[in-house]
């Protein structure tokens, strides 16, 4: 492996183990095994060598997200889609912390960095697609547009909300069955809408 490739690996893990913000070139160089000149020699900059990092981890973290929603179930989910979508999106949390934490990051970084922000939107779009051809039980290329933007949108959503929770407070976050059974009590209040809409006129 040369110094270019030992660069990244050394940049990947700074970023995975202390941050983006929290990790200096001196980091990244004492991980590598390299020296300062060969940031500026192959990547230009510390920064530049920071994002081709951060585009890596996120390229992983989709990766394992989409092992983990293809792979096994914990217990017994039965024919039910949705319940066996959210015990694999826990446990995935749980066995891959630090990618969804980057994911968290490159987020917060995009804002001033257009090729991670152009990165993030497409796996954006490709992660709504996906959901909602999971959720449906459709091949993703026969997914409408509308059910794409509705459910898939939604469902990314909801993701967030629970990867917030459970990175941040794992001991009461809401378990699968619970999200699920939260999902379902919300869709079966068919005047919740009504009163939202009556507040806001």
């Amino acid at each position: 492996m040369g110094h270019r490739e030992e660069l990244l690996r050394g940049a990947k893990k700074a970023l995975l183990e202390k941050g983006w913000a929290r990790t200096t070139a001196r980091d990244v160089v004492a991980l590598s095994g390299t020296n300062l000149g060969s940031i500026g020699y192959h990547y230009g900059s510390t920064e530049a060598l920071m994002t081709a990092a951060m585009l890596s981890a996120v390229e992983e973290w989709g990766d394992a997200l989409g092992r983990a929603l293809a792979g096994p179930d914990d217990g017994d989910a039965g024919d039910d889609p949705m319940l066996r979508f959210w015990r694999r999106v826990i446990r995935s949390i749980q066995t891959d912390r630090q990618l969804w934490l980057a994911s968290i990051e490159a987020m917060l970084q995009a804002e001033h960095n257009p090729a991670l922000r152009e990165q993030m939107a497409g796996g954006m779009a490709a992660g709504r697609s996906g959901m909602a051809a999971m959720l449906t039980g459709l091949p993703e290329d026969q997914v409408d547009p509308e059910t794409v933007a509705s459910l898939g949108s939604v469902q990314m959503a909801l993701m967030s909300g629970v990867l917030t929770q459970w990175l941040t407070d794992p001991a009461s976050a809401p378990s699968a069955e619970q999200i699920v059974a939260g999902i379902r009590a919300l869709g079966g209040r068919p005047g919740l809408g009504q009163q939202v809409t009556g507040v806001e006129e």
